[in-house]
């Protein structure tokens, strides 16, 4: 059993408006948008911060938007900022509760919508309470599945514009229960990598393979070459995860004929840059070297994508400390392994200390993991969530 929250919280004031908070969750469930296109969803929370008495700022990178909530003091001259992200994904939901997507192709499969819930919910606490000597930037942030929407805020001026001293973000995370929160300094998601690999051969008949040069053939040699990277050419107590997840062929329908080409898909994940450079080097050598070899000729298309999200020390160390406030330190988990995902608040990791959060919300009505087309996020860790986050401001903030 989970050891009760503290009562001296902000998780037991916001309890108070929990029901308006999870209407709000199912609104936002039931209204995915894609990244750069979340309009409604925008629209949304800044009404609803708006009257909590907010001030709202909107335009950046699009759809995203900052509320800022001033203290009752302000002598320190401090801001502190809270990221929540508000995309879904280009999925299809088999759910059937009645908040479930009306938008065909478009679902909240990573707990989106219950991440912009409680950054909302943080905020109307903060903005009735302001009981902290600073600042606080609440930042919604549209397209972080894929699109890069915290690069695009951050070029468009964010924190020129609100100059955060140190910014935090939560995650869902269902393998954890409620209750329990998991933080650590250092690399906690991966660098996020794309491959798109075209082979090219000699098409022919199944028959005559001799009179060909298949590249079929070649591509299976080149996927598994592909993996002497993490095998022989990382160390081993390093991280690098190389995956071939798709293969096409220029030719369908036809059991006799070889193909001329073969496109291959894939991702690379890593923590290091050096290891992301090792690894980009090493996919390009293999794969024209393996071509080449067996008569074929390969074109390698490789686009990097989100950097690793790392978490500053003292900043992962503040946050674990808070949590041993709100949850109890025997819930908050410091040594947690990092995941192979990838996250796009990277970018703002990489312009201000910060630390990035993971929340327990296993064990609610759909226990799935992320990403999967049956999950939906756990409402009973809303003030949670959003009491985590506001106690982050207020104890960075301290009124002295």
């Amino acid at each position: 059993m989970n050891a009760p929250l503290k009562l001296d919280t902000p998780v037991e004031h916001i309890r108070a408006f929990h029901a308006e908070l999870t209407a709000i969750r199912h609104d936002i469930h039931a209204h995915p948008e894609l990244g750069f296109t979340e309009q409604r969803t925008s629209d949304l929370v800044a009404a609803k911060l708006e009257g909590w008495g907010v001030e709202v700022h909107r335009g950046l990178a699009k759809t995203g938007l900052v509320g800022v909530v001033k203290g009752r003091k302000s002598s320190s001259g401090r801001a502190v900022g809270l990221r929540a992200d508000m995309d879904c994904l280009p999925m299809h939901e088999l759910n059937t509760m009645p908040y479930k997507s009306v938008n065909p192709g478009c679902m909240h499969a990573c707990g989106h919508d219950g991440h912009t819930t409680m950054l909302l919910g943080a905020g109307r606490y903060l903005a009735e309470t302001r009981n902290f000597d600073g600042t606080a930037y609440l930042i919604f942030q549209p397209a972080e599945e894929g699109g890069g929407g915290g690069r695009v805020m951050i070029e468009d001026g964010l924190f020129e514009r609100f100059p955060a001293n140190e910014i935090y973000a939560l995650h869902n995370w269902p393998s954890l229960p409620p209750g329990k929160m998991a933080v650590r300094p250092g690399p906690v998601m991966a660098a996020t990598d794309d491959m798109q690999i075209t082979i090219r051969g000699k098409g022919g008949h199944g028959a005559m393979p001799h009179l060909s040069v298949d590249p079929v053939v070649v591509a299976a040699h080149v996927i598994t070459a592909l993996q002497t990277i993490a095998s022989r050419n990382v160390s081993p107590v390093d991280a690098v995860v190389v995956s071939v997840c798709s293969m096409q062929t220029s030719q369908l329908g036809a059991n006799n004929v070889i193909p001329d080409a073969v496109m291959l898909r894939g991702t690379v994940r890593s923590f290091r840059p050096e290891t992301r450079d090792l690894a980009e080097k090493r996919v390009k050598e293999i794969v024209a070297g393996v071509a080449g070899a067996m008569g074929g000729s390969a074109q390698i298309e490789y686009h990097r994508n989100y950097p690793a999200t790392i978490n500053t020390e003292r900043e992962a160390q503040f946050a674990a400390r808070v949590g041993g406030r709100i949850f109890g330190t025997e819930n908050v988990v410091t040594d947690a392994d990092p995941t192979m995902g990838g996250e796009d608040f990277s970018y703002m990791l990489q312009v201000r200390p910060g630390a990035y959060v993971f929340l327990g919300q296993g064990g609610g009505p759909m226990s799935c993991f992320l990403h999967n087309p049956n999950y939906d996020f756990n409402d009973d860790v809303i003030p949670m969530g959003a009491g985590y986050l506001a106690a982050l401001v207020e104890e960075s903030l301290p009124i002295k």
